[in-house]
């Protein structure tokens, strides 16, 4: 059994508990959508999560990219015990299977609010040359940050402050080459669920904010 949640926002506290009520339940894995919370120059929260089983998590908007960038070059993703960074395009094989893909990254509305290199990165949008190669293979998940372009109108009722950007025409790329049967995605702070076609996609939440941020994966 897998566990998907939305934005975490370092509220590892919350990702504990969600853990040790479900783990005797059979749980294998719990995949996180971005903005987890990495931000180890600022503090080091991530450290206190304590999971028996795997913590998969691909980077949101609001992460600290250049220690990610390090963490990439080194090829160690295990930023804690059991917790591993998921690259853009990188991919996980499911017991049943089932292969997923990851490719985190979105703009965020806050940037001039920020100073670049401390909490903000511009590295945090996806780029063509994230796109560019990925395998040519069946993906039957994905798990991003923000969602492709065609599901934007549906979101942006719920936050109304974001934007196209080049992250969700890039998504829409690889939904048109990939068809995925599922796709999860956080961004967006609330709870929504559709078809895009043939794909089911599940918007989720953060704790937190009065809708779902956490589900068993179909």
């Amino acid at each position: 059994m897998i566990i998907i949640t939305g934005d975490m926002h370092a509220e590892f506290s919350d990702l504990n508990t969600l853990i040790n009520k479900h783990k005797a339940k059979g749980l294998e894995v719990v995949i996180c959508c971005g903005d987890f919370g990495y931000w180890p120059n600022l503090y080091d929260s991530h450290t206190e999560i304590k999971s028996p089983v795997p913590v998969l998590w691909c980077d949101g908007n609001h992460e600290d990219h250049w220690s990610i960038k390090k963490l990439v070059a080194t090829g160690n993703l295990e930023i804690a015990k059991n917790v591993f960074y998921m690259p853009r395009g990188s991919t996980y094989k499911l017991k049943d299977g089932r292969t997923i893909m990851f490719m985190g990254g979105a703009d965020s509305i806050d940037k001039n609010s920020r100073t670049i290199g401390r909490d903000w990165f511009p590295e945090e949008i996806i780029t063509q040359s994230d796109i560019d190669n990925l395998p040519d293979i069946k993906v039957d998940i994905f798990v991003t940050h923000t969602c492709p372009s065609e599901l934007y109108p549906i979101m942006v009722q719920y936050y109304d402050g974001k934007d196209r950007e080049p992250s969700n025409y890039a998504l829409s790329t690889l939904w048109e080459a990939y068809k995925p049967s599922l796709w999860f995605f956080g961004h967006w702070h609330h709870y929504k669920k559709g078809e895009l076609g043939d794909t089911k996609w599940y918007a989720l939440s953060h704790p937190g904010s009065g809708t779902r941020w956490w589900m068993w994966m179909p």
